[in-house]
Formats: C-alpha cells, structure tokens, sequence
C-alpha cells in the first residue's frame, strides 16, 4: 500500500528515543517530512507554530499524558489527524483515544506494515476531512452570492411596488383632491411625529408607509360616490366607509406592506371609540394610526378648501388641542404640540416644493382628511 501524500508533514511524540527513531526511519524512507518531540508540552508548542498533516503520539509520558495532550491538540488542531501508540493492551484506552478524536490506536512492537497502513488511512481521512471543509466553505460562499442576489432582487421588487404604490396614491390624490400632495405630506408630517415619539426605524418606516396608502383603498370606491359633489347618502356613506377594510385587503396581501395594513385599517378609528369601521378606542388602536390621526388632521386644516384657503399651524395647534383625548391619543397630541412650528411650516413647504417642481399642476388644491372626510 503507497503513501497517501509522500511529502505529508508527520510529528512524532515519543519520551523513548528509540521509539522516534525507528519511526523517524521508516516514515522518511516512505517520503514523509518526520519531525520529532521528546514530551507532550513540547509537540504543543510546535502545533502552535506550524500545522502538521498527522502526529504520532504515545500514551504514556512523563508530565502531560498522551491522552491529555490528544484533547488539547485536537482542540488546537482541528484538522490534524492522530494516531495514538502505547505498549500496553488496554481496549479502554484505545476506546478513549478514538473517542476523543484519535484516527487509530496501535500497540507497541510495531512493524512497517502496521505503521503504513495506519498512517494511509489517517492521511487519506484528514484529507477528506479538509475536502468536505473546502466544499463546504465554497457552498457557503456560493449560498452567500445568491442570497445576496435574492436580496437584491427583493429590494428591486419592493422599489417597483413602491413605486407603484406611490405613483396610485398620487393619482389617488389627484382623482380625489386634484393634487398628488396630500398622502406625501401626510406622510412626512407622521414620520416627524413618530421620529419624536421615540419610534425606531422599523416602526418610523411602518407608521411612513401606512401614512403614504392610508387612502389605497378608495382605488374600490365608485367615481360617483368619491367625486360626489354633494352630500353622500347613508348608503353611500357606508360605502365610502369600505375604503379603509379595502386598503387592508390590498396590502396584508404583500409582505413587505403587511406591516403598515393595521394602519390603514385603522385610520378613522378615534381615541373616543367613535370611529370606524371597527370603533376601537384607547390603546386598541395601533399607534401608528393614532399618529397618522393627528397628521392628517393637521393636513386637512392647512390645505385650501373650496369654501376657504387653508388655516395656519397655530389654528391646527388649537384644534388638536381641542380635540385631545376624543379624537386624538393625548400622548401624540401632547408630542406634535410640544414640536415647535416650524417644523411643520418647514415640512409642508418642502413637500410642496417637490411637487412643484415635478410640474404637479394640481399641487395646492384641497385635500380632504379626517378633519372633515366624508
């Protein structure tokens, strides 16, 4: 039987001389490159300066055992395959040294045959060993590359559907309201007041995307009841109502805007219990809802109305004062009356900017919110 590697690298662990130069001998004459340590502390100190395809160690030594120095060398040398020698006949021993690690177990006198043959298969299972560690590492690298290319492609996904998204909410808007302004400032004023509130970035983003399709679901809602120029009949009325368990159907159906579905769902509900379509109040309704509550309210005031050009800041500060603990969650309005505002002023105008500049011609018009939403 021929040597796995003829220039595999072997450490021999031996406190008899004799014993390491007869192996030394028959090893090199086999094509090994053998080196030699006369203790257990020893062979550590040289595992830690290089690393060796295979190591030859007896039981028995004076100091450190054989078996402890298994444990630590295994541990050190993940890689490294082993063989123990020893000269006595003691099974438990040898049942010890393979379960902690050791390839083969061989007892003293040896001949060349026994020592081949052992040391074949410890090479060939090292080799193997590192074989399935390097198919292993390359399946990883691979497993990152794709799942960094699904990631990708997950983020261009979601870019098109909110793309998409946004561009029907401005045609929402405009269909509504005549300007696409209306969700994207109501959006910006929630994201200030849930950046105040403490919220972090995955509920700032949750509480921007509920804000931006609160009125997804009016896509449902006849032209004849939304453009409606007129006072809506009950049976209207409760159809215009639908929009907001319709959002809800829409995007509990995506993933990644499932998150923002319970505010849609709930944005007419009340602090008081009074709204709708579920006529939650307090707590029950999630807080994303009650933020976008006070920021669309505070919309609806200073957007230009048919029947009068838009408040000031300072009449939507009253009114959400006003309001407090009926309409509104008094922790949230608490927040954006503390907010100083030119916040606000600063918010609106930059919106407002945007759109003029994206040659929105509509921009300005009314937008109708939960102030006076039908």
């Amino acid at each position: 039987m021929a040597m796995q590697n003829t220039r595999e690298s072997i450490l021999i662990v031996d406190d008899e001389d004799s014993v390491r130069t007869v192996l030394m001998r028959q090893l090199e004459e086999l094509g090994s490159e053998c080196q030699e340590s006369a203790s257990a502390i020893e062979a550590l100190e040289k595992l830690e300066a290089r690393n060796y395809s295979l190591v030859i160690s007896d039981v028995r030594m004076p100091g450190m055992s054989g078996m402890e120095f298994l444990r630590r060398a295994r541990a050190q040398n993940p890689e490294t395959s082993f063989i123990m020698i020893t000269g006595f006949k003691d099974i438990q021993v040898a049942v010890d040294s393979l379960r902690i690690g050791a390839c083969d177990f061989i007892t003293k006198p040896f001949d060349l045959n026994t020592i081949r043959h052992s040391v074949d298969m410890a090479l060939e299972r090292r080799n193997l060993m590192i074989e399935n560690r390097r198919h292993r590492e390359k399946l990883e690298a691979v497993i990152r590359s794709r799942t960094a290319e699904l990631h990708e492609t997950l983020r261009e996904v979601e870019a098109s559907y909110r793309i998409t998204l946004e561009t029907m909410v401005s045609a929402l808007d405009v269909r509504e309201h005549e300007t696409g302004a209306h969700s994207q400032r109501v959006r910006e004023y929630a994201i200030a007041l849930a950046k105040y509130l403490g919220l972090k970035h995955e509920g700032v983003d949750q509480v921007a995307c509920g804000a931006l399709l609160h009125d997804i679901g009016k896509i449902g809602v006849p032209d004849s009841i939304l453009l409606k120029p007129g006072r809506l009949t009950d049976r209207e009325w409760l159809e215009m109502r639908k929009h907001s368990e319709t959002g809800y159907d829409i995007l509990s159906g995506i993933e990644f805007l499932s998150p923002a579905a319970d505010i849609v769902l709930c944005h007419h509900e009340r602090w008081d219990g009074m709204g709708y379509p579920n006529r939650l109040g307090g707590a029950d309704i999630p807080l994303g809802a009650r933020i976008f509550a006070v920021a669309d309210t505070v919309d609806a005031i200073t957007s230009d109305r048919p029947y009068r050009t838009a408040k000031s800041f300072e009449d939507a500060r009253d009114e959400i004062r006003r309001c407090s603990g009926m309409q509104f969650d008094p922790h949230v309005a608490d927040a954006f009356l503390d907010m100083p505002v030119d916040t606000w002023v600063g918010i609106r105008d930059t919106v407002n900017g945007m759109h003029s500049e994206s040659g929105d011609e509509g921009f300005g018009i009314p937008c109708q919110t939960s102030a006076t939403s039908r």
